[in-house]
């Protein structure tokens, strides 16, 4: 058979190739920023200014990539828009092996991009290609595939690096195992999905439409103040001392398993998206003021679990609006993860300014915890697609 001739049509296939992109995009990112040291001295490139601009440059690829995957979408259609992300995640190929700076500030930008479109392209492959019943356990296997791959780099890297002779093979190795999910992610047949999600495709959703809909700003609002901790966590909690990722990873991936079930039987979304999120903020302030390290570590268990446990049902809520179809879905998607990120960039920015003004991490860490709250009161802004039942 030629290889033309081909077709992918089954659908657990095309969501193992979309899991399996993102996971390697983890493990490129997160193993580039990893060696971000040894890349740096390869090129004798000592300035913390330097090092910073690189993790903007990435910042600003994530805003403007989330904003404009929409715009990708309707101009090359979902299949081929994904291609592009996979080709941008390659790109990273550069990284290791950059003779300059400019060009791993390059590689890094294009690499952010790729993987900023795919975290939207999620949305309307799964629901073209998903029922209603299916769609929760797709979007919470999405949801978990970069915390998989950042666990794979944070507990098995010096093994990987074992195995290909050093970090600049391994991350070489990534770069090709995307390209090559790419090329078999041509294959796949969207004819099929398209004829299950029948007039969908005819339907349209303008960027203005988006801005216009209160529903799109509470949405990202809720979000943005945990992906604001996140992002601080892995940047500035080290620095401070606090070295607990790997537990809020861990229980991260478990927490994701535990919201999958939980959301295949519990059908509200709201409650849980509620009541995970005064956890979330009881245990940011746990992790960040506790006396002792057992206590940050419980903390930080607990906080693993009750940010993730919840995003499958964040996640899934859009797709049970009235009236939702393709077009909007990556619109909604592609607002939420800008503006998130963009409001997450400047809390970032704030918490950086105050621990330099003050000297120490106190003012910083109380900033941390108020922002978290935002997926507790963010929820009484989000309306409930399923009614409680009898």
């Amino acid at each position: 058979m030629k290889l033309s001739h081909m077709k992918i049509t089954n659908k657990y296939l095309v969501e193992t190739l979309v899991f399996l992109s993102y996971v390697l995009f983890a493990m490129a990112w997160v193993g580039g920023t990893a060696s971000m040291d040894q890349i740096m001295r390869s090129m004798d490139v000592d300035s913390l200014a330097s090092a910073s601009f690189i993790s903007g440059a990435v910042t600003l690829a994530k805003i403007v990539g989330t904003f404009a995957a929409a715009w990708l979408a309707v101009k090359l259609g979902v299949k081929y828009a994904f291609f592009v992300s996979c080709l941008l995640i390659f790109v990273g190929i550069i990284t290791p092996v950059a003779p300059n700076y400019e060009l791993l500030l390059v590689s890094r930008f294009l690499m952010g991009l790729g993987g900023a479109f795919m975290i939207v392209y999620f949305n309307p492959i799964v629901m073209q290609w998903f029922d209603a019943k299916e769609r929760p356990i797709v979007n919470g296997l999405n949801a978990v595939a970069f915390n998989v791959g950042t666990a794979i780099i944070l507990w098995f890297m010096a093994d990987i690096n074992a195995m290909t002779g050093d970090w600049q093979w391994s991350l070489i190795a990534f770069s090709i195992a995307t390209l090559a999910l790419a090329m078999v992610w041509i294959l796949v047949s969207f004819e099929k999905a398209d004829d299950q999600s029948g007039e969908q495709q005819a339907q349209t959703y303008s960027y203005a439409e988006g801005l216009k809909d209160r529903f799109n700003w509470a949405y990202a609002l809720t979000y943005s103040g945990i992906l604001a901790f996140y992002i601080c966590l892995f940047t500035f909690y080290p620095k401070a001392g606090i070295s607990e990722s790997k537990w809020v990873i861990g229980f991260g991936i478990i927490g994701t398993i535990a919201g999958i079930i939980y959301s295949k039987y519990i059908t509200q979304r709201v409650p849980v998206i509620r009541w995970s999120g005064l956890v979330i903020t009881i245990s940011v302030v746990g992790l960040s003021f506790a006396p002792n390290p057992l206590m940050q570590t419980i903390s930080a268990m607990v906080l693993g679990f009750f940010v993730f446990f919840p995003i499958t049902a964040l996640v899934t809520l859009p797709y049970e609006l009235k009236g939702m179809h393709s077009a909007r879905l990556t619109v909604v998607f592609s607002l939420f993860y800008s503006i998130s990120y963009l409001l997450a960039t400047f809390i970032l920015w704030l918490f950086g300014k105050l621990a330099d003004s003050n000297g120490d991490y106190a003012s910083s860490f109380l900033l941390i915890a108020i922002v978290s709250s935002t997926f507790f009161f963010g929820s009484f802004f989000l309306p409930e697609t399923n009614k409680a039942e009898e």
